[in-house]
């Protein structure tokens, strides 16, 4: 089976990014999202690049059955993942109770459910590669966030689950790493409804720069990346700032 380098949500933003990176440092790709004529797009640029083309499996990743369909399309290209790269996941902003709940429901399907089960079901191939998994989080994870409650919490589950992954796989020589961006400009947030205050803007990253920071963190076997030296410093700051006061930030950030 030749090893790959599987990326989901690799359709735009951090991930098209992150294929991009993976690429250039040599790696054979799985490109995995919904728009198969994005996925089409990236892969004939990878290509004209020199590099091999990436293998293209358009998914709805939302769906129960996606990891399973997903394994048995990479079976059948003869193929099995040295690196998991879980990057598709989306956020809604409103409040919990007044935003649909099939579709908060589907969020917690995508960035908990789904990014789980690929992260559990390759482990073998992870091992017999010595390679690893990188769980794009959030700089949300260290903190509720009212207004976009379920996706802060979604992302906390990433950043707790990532972490303690790395722990349980670090002896079977599996790097895990949690990758913390803050704000992106990506068209996450068009979907997500979120508009960005000026402040935000100080610490906001382009996507290129965040896959690469999110590459040498999990090829250094880094336990989590906060990307950007302002949100290493917001991070920190958060343990000193009363959690009422951080919620009221948050809420007014997120537009409630």
């Amino acid at each position: 089976m030749k090893p790959v380098a599987l990326i989901t949500g690799a359709s735009a933003g951090i991930g098209a990014d992150l294929a991009r990176v993976f690429a250039e440092h040599g790696h054979a790709l799985v490109l995995v999202a919904r728009r198969e004529d994005r996925l089409n797009a990236l892969a004939g640029e990878i290509a004209a690049s020199g590099r091999p083309r990436p293998t293209v499996l358009a998914l709805d990743l939302e769906r129960r059955d996606a990891p399973a369909m997903l394994a048995d399309a990479l079976s059948a290209h003869g193929l099995e993942p040295a690196y998991v790269v879980n990057n598709a996941g989306f956020g809604l902003s409103g409040r919990a109770a007044n935003l649909s709940r099939d579709e908060q429901l589907a969020m917690i399907d995508l960035n908990i459910r789904a990014l789980t089960d690929l992260s559990l079901r390759f482990v073998g191939a992870l091992e017999r590669h010595r390679g690893g998994i990188l769980n794009v989080a959030s700089v949300a994870a260290f903190l509720p966030g009212p207004n976009m409650a379920v996706y802060y919490a979604s992302k906390a589950y990433v950043l707790s689950f990532s972490q303690a992954l790395h722990r349980e796989l670090s002896g079977r020589g599996i790097r895990v790493t949690a990758l913390c961006p803050g704000p992106v400009p990506t068209e996450f947030q068009a979907r997500s409804g979120m508009t960005l205050p000026g402040l935000a803007r100080l610490v906001e990253l382009p996507a290129a720069a965040v896959a690469r920071i999110g590459y040498r963190a999990l090829m250094r076997g880094q336990r989590v990346a906060i990307a950007g030296t302002g949100n290493r410093v917001l991070v920190a700051l958060m343990r000193f700032v009363p959690a009422a006061l951080l919620m009221g930030a948050v809420d007014w950030r997120n537009g409630g």
